[in-house]
């Protein structure tokens, strides 16, 4: 780092906030630079937002740690109403542990609503990069529009982050990550570019993963331009895996084999992630079920359809099956639909916004098979949100997806047997930010016949910007032509409008 950007550091104010920090000594740190994966942001309310950063000056090394030393660090951090950090408004210092891979959360506290802010950190004698984030609105309160951006699958092997370039360029003010996040396989030497090792099994292989993803420049910026809220699906810990049932044998592992490979997943999603310590993992399973206010424009309530899900039915793929249609089945168990249900009673916020990982509304081949690894292989589970929105009165439900590598917009029905019957909400969508390949132009819309509830459909790579009002939300579906070649332009490929009170989609 520059003389001037550590100057920055201490001239920035912080005995003024209230913690003397002392000043660097000689022109040059000793240690080296630490910050390698960068900062982000999370989680935000409208009084305090998660900081992290993770300190990695080695990021690949084998074991995990990052070429860090056996030993706890001291961090400082700053906020600030400016990038300069001449106006310090909360500071402080946390021990990145050792045992946490010298990961930190911190929880800045004492902020203003609906407000921007910069942040940033030191350790070892170095600054890190300077991260931007935001309050949520006070309850009560509705504040500014707000422009989300949503994301899933990043495949690293598959090509460059460049989606996640242009979504911090949008300038957004939230992104929801909504899972796989990171890919599980070992490396293919004809990819793109590649993995480091073997399939990831230890908790070593997982921290090394994320270091190797978190090492990206596009992903880096796009986390220092927004607060994140994550949520995981399959890929974080092994493919298509349903609560404690693995989708193969492959690699093979004993029982307890594969209980601490997920116990090791979730430890490192949790380290990796801008999460309060409220989702710190306890054992083999991890708290990521959680509801976040945007005062009263909208309720992010975001779902875990991994953690809880009872097995695929008929063995998983695409399959005409009658098990699908059992009450008993849940794909997010029975404590979290409650606790949705429960959330979108209260009438929070004029939008409630669920942001989750798999196809929501129903989508059948020519055959009348379905994916069983969405929605559609959990049908009465369906049935038993969409009917309780319905029963509490939800004016404005919309359902956010990841996972399936391409971009829809879609229609939620009452009845999706009769093309006729009422919408009752919306879903859009995300296609990947790389995983699949470069895709193609194609927007005809599979299946069109059999499912006339689903509205457009986009096979290129990139995200979906939202901007959030009280009277609508406009959806944006962003795509590259290209994830094989760095530095693509992004250009919309088509908008929609949801109005508040008319579920559904109207013209862009």
């Amino acid at each position: 780092m520059t003389r001037l950007s550590r100057r920055i550091f201490v001239l920035g104010g912080l005995t003024a906030a209230g913690a003397a920090l002392t000043p660097l000594q000689g022109a040059r740190a000793a240690a080296p630079y630490p910050f390698k994966l960068g900062v982000a942001s999370g989680d935000p309310a409208p009084d305090s937002v998660v900081l992290w950063t993770r300190l990695a000056p080695s990021p690949l090394n084998a074991d995990g740690q990052g070429g860090m030393a056996n030993a706890d660090v001291t961090v400082e951090w700053q906020v600030s109403t400016n990038a300069s950090f001449s106006s310090l408004v909360a500071s402080g210092s946390v021990a990145a542990r050792y045992a946490d891979a010298h990961s930190v959360h911190v929880i800045a506290g004492g902020l203003a609503a609906d407000s921007d802010y910069y942040y940033r950190f030191r350790a070892q004698g170095h600054i890190s990069p300077v991260g931007r984030t935001r309050t949520a609105p006070a309850p009560g309160t509705f504040g500014r529009d707000l422009v989300m951006a949503f994301a899933s699958c990043a495949h690293y092997e598959s090509g460059y982050y460049t989606a996640y370039r242009r979504m911090a360029e949008d300038n957004p003010g939230l992104v929801l990550h909504l899972g796989d996040y990171i890919y599980e396989g070992g490396t293919n030497t004809s990819a793109v570019r590649q993995h480091v090792g073997a399939e990831i099994v230890s908790l070593a292989d997982y921290r090394r993963r994320y270091a190797l993803y978190k090492s990206d420049p596009d992903l880096q910026a796009a986390h220092a331009a927004a607060p994140w809220l994550v949520v995981p699906d399959d890929h974080e810990v092994e493919n298509n895996y349903a609560n404690m049932v693995r989708a193969d044998s492959s690699p093979a592992l004993t029982t307890a084999q594969w209980t601490a490979r997920r116990t090791a997943a979730y430890r490192a999603y949790y380290e990796n992630m801008p999460l309060r310590p409220t989702s710190a993992p306890a054992g083999n399973s991890v708290p990521l079920y959680r509801r976040v206010r945007w005062g009263q424009l909208a309720t992010f309530h975001m779902l875990d359809t991994r953690q809880f899900r009872d097995d695929q039915a008929c063995g998983d793929g695409w399959k005409v099956c009658s098990d699908a249609d059992l009450a008993t089945r849940s794909l997010t168990g029975a404590a979290q639909e409650t606790w949705l249900l429960d959330g979108l009673a209260q009438h929070y916020g004029t939008w409630d916004i669920l942001g989750q990982q798999v196809f929501f509304a129903r989508q059948l081949d020519a055959n009348g098979a379905a994916n069983m690894d969405a929605w559609d292989g959990y049908r009465a589970s369906r049935a038993r949100i969409q009917t309780g929105w319905q029963q509490r009165g939800v004016r404005n439900p919309v359902v956010l997806t990841g996972d399936v590598h391409n971009s829809w917009a879609n229609e939620l029905k009452a009845d999706y047997a009769n093309p006729a019957s009422a919408t009752i909400g919306t879903e859009l969508v995300c296609t990947s930010i790389t995983s699949g390949g470069n895709g193609s132009a194609t927007t005809t819309i599979p299946n069109a016949a059999t499912n006339p509830h689903l509205k457009f459909y986009s096979n290129r790579r990139g995200y979906v910007r939202t901007t959030i009002s009280r009277s609508q939300i406009r959806a944006d579906f962003r795509s590259v032509n290209t994830v094989t070649e760095h530095g693509a332009a992004v250009s919309t490929a088509r908008s929609f409008v949801i109005l508040d009170g008319r579920p559904g989609l109207q013209a862009g």
